[in-house]
């Protein structure tokens, strides 16, 4: 696996870090990536149809620095960190989730 640096310019490196199905919404999935020191995320919200396409679920992106939220909570930034290194030990960016 090559190093990549966690931020280049103004892109950062986030991480898989949960998967859930959205409250209100029937076949909607919610992806949230998450910075390797979980004080930063980006959600995605994906049709479940979607993952019967060519759209494949990576294990990490590469994001707009400004696109990123502040995770606020101390225990979701504890989780997302914990994830993000997880994931990022044992996949490469690219893998399909």
């Amino acid at each position: 696996m090559d190093a990549e640096p966690d931020s280049i310019a103004d892109e950062s490196r986030v991480w898989l870090v949960e998967r859930t199905y959205g409250d209100d919404e029937l076949n909607l999935i919610i992806l949230v990536y998450a910075t390797p020191d979980g004080d930063r995320y980006v959600r995605k919200e994906r049709a479940l149809t979607s993952f019967a396409d060519d759209r494949p679920t990576r294990a990490s992106l590469t994001v707009p620095t400004d696109e990123l939220g502040t995770v606020t909570d101390e225990d979701d930034r504890e989780r997302y960190a914990e994830e993000a290194s997880r994931m990022a030990a044992e996949h490469d960016p690219d893998d399909t989730i």
